[in-house]
This record gives C-alpha cells, structure tokens and sequence, in this order.
C-alpha cells in the first residue's frame, strides 16, 4: 500500500485536533500546519474534505477554527483515510469483489480481499485517541514486533 501525502497529512491534521480536544477550543489551521509541517493551501483542502466527511467541524471569525465531530476514541484512521482518498482499497477503481479475471488469473480476487481485509484489520482499530494515547491495540503492536516487518523489499 503506498500512502499519500493526502492521507498521510489527513492523519496527522487529525491527531492534532484529538491532542486539541480536551481544551475545547478550535484549532486554528495554521497551528495544525506549522505543527505539523503541512503547506497551508493543501490542509485547508483536506480539513474540508474532513469537515464533508463528518469527523471535523469548522467556526469562522476570530475565535473559529476546527475541531473533532465526534469523540478521538470514535473515530478510526480508516475513517479519516477513506474521507480523503476514498476506498482502502480498490483495483482499477473498482471494489476487488466486483473484479473478474479469468483462467489462471482467476485467484487474483481473493488476492485483493485478503489485502482489503489486512488493512482493516489495522486501520480500523486503531483510533485518533490510540495515537494520541501513543497505546496502539495489541493486535497491531504484534504486527510491529515481527523483524521482518522492518524490512523493505
């Protein structure tokens, strides 16, 4: 899977509005960007696509700014993932249940489940309060803890 900068700035945007939370005051996008190290122009796109999603709302004026819709422990890395990239995965554009191949190729759908089924076994239980926590699921600490996992092919 590679991640886009889209996501992978989706995500971290976010975890800042969950650290946020408790204050209860918005953040502003340019105390998420400068935090963060993520261009202004490219944050103010991705916190709308969020805000379209549900996870994030918006307050304009002088006391505005952006924060959580809904609690850190509710919201999934999946979740903020697919509101600015759309599905996990797919193949082609398309869901990898409604690919056909043929012949030899045929397993090749079952292949594209299985990836689909890994990353939301990961990204779906793991949530921005985790992150902030810095206390991943077991589940996903395990996975971490194998050497090979360091390893790029």
């Amino acid at each position: 899977m590679q991640v886009s900068a889209k996501a992978d700035y989706a995500l971290r945007a976010a975890v800042e509005l969950a650290l946020a939370a408790d204050s209860g005051k918005p953040l502003k996008g340019e105390q998420i960007s400068e935090s963060q190290g993520i261009p202004r122009k490219f944050l103010e796109n991705i916190l709308l696509d969020l805000k379209h999603s549900g996870i994030v709302r918006t307050q304009r004026g002088a006391s505005g700014g952006y924060w959580l819709a809904q609690p850190a422990d509710e919201i999934k890395l999946a979740d903020v993932i697919r509101a600015v990239e759309g599905p996990l995965a797919n193949v082609r554009g398309e869901w990898p249940e409604n690919v056909k191949y043929e012949g030899v190729a045929k397993p090749l759908q079952e292949v594209w489940i299985a990836v689909r089924a890994n990353l939301r076994a990961v990204l779906e239980t793991v949530t921005l309060a985790d992150l902030v926590k810095e206390e991943l699921p077991e589940s996903v600490t395990k996975l971490t803890q194998a050497p090979e996992a360091w390893v790029h092919h």
